[in-house]
């Protein structure tokens, strides 16, 4: 048999977020799905994961798909797990039931970085105002289209559905749309696509940052905006159910807040389309709102989607998803 590389990949121990980690297994012939590949480990004191005396993780692949740039290749997410087979404490995956009925789509807003600086800054001082670079063209506005349209190309080639890419409002910050059906899928989907946003950075001598403030001033932050619906919202949908839904989405504001993501008062501060961290508000078609009903929501008979607008950029989905399912389920 062929040899066949697979990608390991986790999220490790780090706080407030966690980080990325994988590493390359070499099996004989490609396995058919994800429950084919073999289980795993690793030494857990080296990712936060684990004592010295007693390192040892278990890796259990949950999600794979093809790695666009390597030949015979799948990139394998996995979950963590502790030796006896049960779920580790970092393991966030494992904290909620997968539900098929949700759909959820992520609006993906990072920042590409040259050394301390976003791409496109000057060595000294600012450029301009924004304003011009928000889904701009012309090399005087739009910085490291090479860099994000690489990106697309192998998510898509990755079987990621990804929806959509701009330029963001900040030089040098951008934004793609991911859409997953069902709760955990998105999640997974996501994830990779962050591992392939930070791999793929590596040859264009850049980093991403998904921090929500990464510089300091009078520029637009970067978020995670979180569009979500299940059957009653897409087809029973009136002014009733998505009222009382953003009702009940006010009454749990500060547990929501506590997982959305480390910095975001930093983001969310009333300024720079978003609400102050502290307040929680809805509107029609309102991106100054931590809950916007979109036009086409209302337009359909209040039918469709709502987009929570509060998870910062680094905020972990498993996370976001896990308090939208709660919230949603009471």
């Amino acid at each position: 048999m062929s040899s066949y590389k697979l990608e390991y990949i986790w999220m490790d121990g780090g706080t407030p977020e966690p980080n990325m980690r994988s590493k390359t297994k070499v099996v004989d012939g490609e396995p058919a799905s994800a429950a084919e590949c073999p289980g795993w480990g690793f030494d857990g004191s080296s990712t936060e994961q684990a004592e010295g005396h007693t390192s040892d993780c278990l890796l259990q692949p949950v999600h794979m798909v093809t790695d666009p740039a390597r030949t015979d290749a799948s990139l394998v997410l996995c979950e963590v797990m502790n030796p006896d087979g049960s779920p580790h404490a970092s393991n966030m995956r494992s904290k909620f039931e997968d539900n098929e009925d949700y759909w959820f789509g992520f609006e993906q807003e990072y920042t590409l970085m040259q050394g301390c600086q976003p791409l496109g800054f000057p060595t000294e001082g600012f450029p301009g105002p924004q304003g011009p670079y928000y889904c701009s063209v012309g090399i005087e506005n739009c910085v490291g289209r090479e860099i994000v349209e690489s990106h697309l190309d192998i998510c898509l080639d990755a079987g990621l559905s990804v929806t959509g890419i701009n330029a963001e409002v900040m030089m040098g910050q951008w934004e793609y749309q991911l859409f997953g059906m069902g709760a955990k899928l998105a999640c997974d989907d996501l994830w990779l696509s962050r591992y392939l946003a930070y791999r793929n950075a590596e040859q264009f001598g850049v980093t991403v940052s998904i921090h929500p403030k990464p510089i300091k001033g009078d520029w637009n932050g970067s978020g995670m905006h979180t569009n979500f619906s299940n059957t009653p919202i897409r087809d029973q949908g009136g002014e009733e159910l998505i009222k009382g839904i953003c009702e009940k989405f006010a009454e749990r504001h500060a547990d929501h807040i506590g997982e959305y993501g480390s910095d975001n008062d930093q983001r969310l501060t009333g300024l720079h389309e978003t609400q102050h961290i502290d307040q929680f508000s809805y509107g029609e078609s309102d991106r100054g709102a931590s809950i916007r009903i979109p036009v086409a929501t209302i337009n359909a008979g209040w039918k469709g989607y709502l987009e929570d607008r509060r998870p910062s950029s680094n905020a972990d989905p498993y996370r976001v998803v896990a308090r939208i399912l709660n919230t949603l389920g009471d």
